[in-house]
């Protein structure tokens, strides 16, 4: 197959797609790979230049792919070699905007696999008995941050190993770049690689149809000479495809210049036709009467424009930066010059509930702080891509702009910033350098989107970053898995920074007007805890007199340094009576403990008792057999309840059986118990830590430096294995 199937295609009386219009030598192909035609490829890597219409050539064959959306278009005059079987439609995980985790996830839970970790997705593919059809699109926009180079991820960590994979059926839209990486990977005869910009794939009087069916003035173009005579309209359509040099995007931007301000415009004058993006926009500009390099200027916040676009309030602000200038009257004047460039986009539902959920006490987080925005970009990727390479130093241009919307954060609130400062911010100094600098703020931590934040911490060498983002990093797998609002991931990382040795950013989150569920007492990381219960002891106190003191009874294994050994009749002592709450789920509003000494016991070897102080960070050297536990009578007397399952604990009031706070562990839950006066003691695989359940605003704490030195590092991150989110 090759482009001169065009011609046949069209000598034969068959119609277009009326969407694709032309590339009949691709859709044959792709077609041909659908339907699993003997000697068609197994995997195909659709690539070409940016703007070179893979997305346009996807979308129309997914459209024939789609059984409903099949009835709506005009199969049966369409040249049958190019429609594709009538089938269920492929699983199609777009990689726009994603990482390479959630791309594999998406896949995972469309074909409901019951993967926990990455090999398994693969691995429970590669065990199905019928081979699966997988479609992954725009892997050129993956990622939340640009910066990061997700589309290598995707490429590396997910496509490869798919099209490694026997029973997948895989079809990929992958830049150039990556595009030979990935076929490599591959015999040759299972994979083949269509090149749109490539002689046998060129589909130049396709390209001509797609001027020409721009600028028809039946199509909703305005009745000017060459829109409304087919001849001229054909002949500036012909002109136009002949200048643009295969670009489907350089046409679309031709004609939408043209089209949006006609006047000045020659169609006999070929020196008013781009042969490039970047002449795209010359041309108009100059046609318009104003300076190429103020158009760009204007355009380039867009250019830099992280997520779903920006902001339109942010527009001026960043133009200023950009440009070290005051660009306000330029963008007065001058939105007729950029409107062929520019579109606006509906914020997406994510940045919607972002701004309302609730954190579990009914608090609103911050509510109702994206509501009614406008946001702008630019109508295509590869703009973007020739402003910026028109800047004479990128890194300093994102300095600018990260340190202008800094300064658009009111007195430093995060609460009170624009969505996109809180979830971009990362992005923009991490491609200006700045990024390590930024993250000793536990507020941006925990308002941040935790995706897009992790994506732009885990794309700066570990080596340079210190405690707070590497405690982030351990935590963030957490953060998005529980998909918490803010106030609850400013609870999860007060727990961490208390775990790592940060108590200071761990007391900042109190400060910052979150309503949290608990304040972290202590923690410890001390393996092999089996069971834990709360209680008082008889201790000497410092004048040697003997006091009661609070107590969390710790059940280790013997030999734990500072634990005293039992004797096993002596296990169950600091055991509560009843014994209830088994790991494996606990009915909602049901009390429970810690299991029992014997139960203990009988996990392995000999135990003995740890005392720690329930309320501060050190040990008890006290008899562990004098621990005296709460009676039923006081802990049905207490205020509080709270029910376990593997990993997450909840506790509530006795009263209205009201859930005052959740808490969801990075890793299993070995065993708890909640003291009468409302201290939660949790013990993990990787240790114990004790919360004061905090039911009512707590008092502000005093706040502290943004930077603490003489910390304990945080655990590396583990990177995406294993998230879901």
């Amino acid at each position: 197959m090759s482009a001169s199937t065009e011609g046949n295609a069209r000598a034969a009386g068959y119609t277009p797609h009326p969407y694709v219009g032309g590339r009949t030598a691709a859709l044959r192909a792709l077609a041909a790979w659908r339907m699993r035609w003997p000697g068609a490829p197994r995997v195909i890597v659709l690539t070409g230049n940016p703007g070179s219409g893979r997305s346009r050539l996807l979308t129309g064959f997914l459209m024939m792919c789609d059984p409903e959306y099949r009835k709506q278009l005009p199969i049966d005059d369409l040249d049958p070699a190019t429609v594709p079987p009538d089938l269920p439609a492929p699983a199609v995980p777009s990689a726009a905007g994603r990482t390479a985790a959630q791309v594999l996830w998406l896949l995972a839970d469309h074909f409901e696999l019951a993967a926990g970790r990455t090999e398994d997705v693969f691995a429970e593919l590669a065990a199905r008995d019928e081979p699966v059809t997988i479609v992954v699109p725009d892997v050129d926009q993956a990622g939340p941050v640009r910066a990061a180079e997700e589309a290598t991820r995707v490429v590396r960590e997910v496509l490869t190993p798919l099209a490694a994979t026997e029973t997948v059926q895989l079809l990929a839209d992958v830049p150039r770049e990556l595009a030979t990486e990935l076929a490599g990977a591959l015999p040759a005869s299972q994979v083949q690689v269509i090149d749109l910009d490539a002689p046998e794939w060129a589909d130049p009087k396709g390209l001509v149809l797609h001027a020409e069916t721009a600028l028809d003035a039946g199509s909703g173009a305005p009745e000017l000479p060459y829109t409304t005579d087919p001849a001229a309209r054909r002949a500036l359509a012909e002109a136009l495809a002949a200048r643009a040099a295969g670009s489907r995007l350089t046409v679309q931007l031709a004609v939408q210049s043209l089209l949006m301000q006609p006047e000045g415009f020659d169609p006999a004058d070929a020196s008013q036709l781009p042969t490039s993006v970047g002449e795209a926009l010359d041309l108009h500009a100059r046609r318009l009467g104003a300076d190429p390099q103020t158009l760009r200027l204007m355009l380039a916040p867009l250019a830099f424009a992280e997520g779903d676009g920006l902001p339109v309030q942010l527009l001026g602000t960043l133009a200023n930066a950009v440009a070290g200038r005051d660009m306000s009257q330029d963008l007065a004047d001058g939105m007729l010059l950029a409107a062929p460039f520019i579109q606006p986009v509906e914020p997406s539902s994510e940045d919607d509930e972002e701004g309302t959920r609730e954190d579990g006490t009914g608090e609103d987080a911050e509510a109702g702080a994206g509501a009614g925005r406008t946001l702008l970009r630019l109508m295509h990727p590869a703009l973007a891509e020739e402003i910026r390479s028109g800047l004479p130093d990128v890194r300093d241009t994102q300095t600018r702009i990260a340190m202008a919307l800094l300064e658009e954060v009111p007195q430093q609130d995060w609460a009170q910033a624009d969505p996109y400062i809180r979830d971009h911010l990362a992005a923009h100094t991490l491609e200006a350098g700045l990024l390590p600098q930024l993250l000793t703020d536990p507020g941006l931590f925990a308002h941040a989107d935790p995706v897009t934040l992790r994506a732009a911490i885990e794309a700066v060498p570990l080596e340079q970053l210190g405690a707070p983002a590497r405690t982030y990093l351990r935590t963030a797998p957490l953060l998005t898995r529980s998909q918490a609002s803010a106030t609850l991931r400013a609870a999860f990382l007060e727990s961490a920074f208390v775990e790592d040795g940060l108590a200071p950013y761990a007391e900042a989150l109190h400060t910052r007007g979150f309503r949290l569920p608990w304040r972290t007492l202590w923690s410890v990381p001390l393996a092999g805890v089996r069971a834990v219960t709360t209680g008082s002891v008889a201790a000497a106190g410092e004048d040697g007199t003997a006091v009661s003191r609070s107590v969390a009874a710790l059940l280790v294994p013997e030999g734990t340094p500072g634990s005293r050994t039992l004797p096993d009749a002596a296990d169950g002592a600091v055991a509560p009576q009843d014994g209830t709450g088994a790991a494996d789920g606990t009915a909602a509003g049901e009390d429970v403990g810690a299991v029992s000494g014997d139960g203990a016991a009988a996990a392995g070897g000999r135990t003995a008792l740890l005392l720690h102080d329930l309320r501060a960070p050190e040990y008890v050297d006290a008899d562990p057999s004098q621990v005296v536990q709460p009676s039923e009578e006081d802990r049905a007397a207490a205020p509080l309840g709270f029910s376990r399952g593997a990993d997450y604990l909840r506790v509530w009031a006795r009263a209205d059986r009201r859930m005052v706070a959740a808490l969801v562990s990075d890793s299993p839950v070995t065993d708890a118990d909640l003291s009468p006066d409302g201290v939660l003691v949790v013990a993990t695989e990787r240790g114990v830590t004790a919360r004061q359940i905090l039911v009512a605003a707590p008092p502000a704490a005093p706040s502290v430096p943004a930077q603490r030195t003489g910390t304990t590092d945080a655990d590396a991150s583990h990177g995406l294995e294993g998230d879901h989110s």
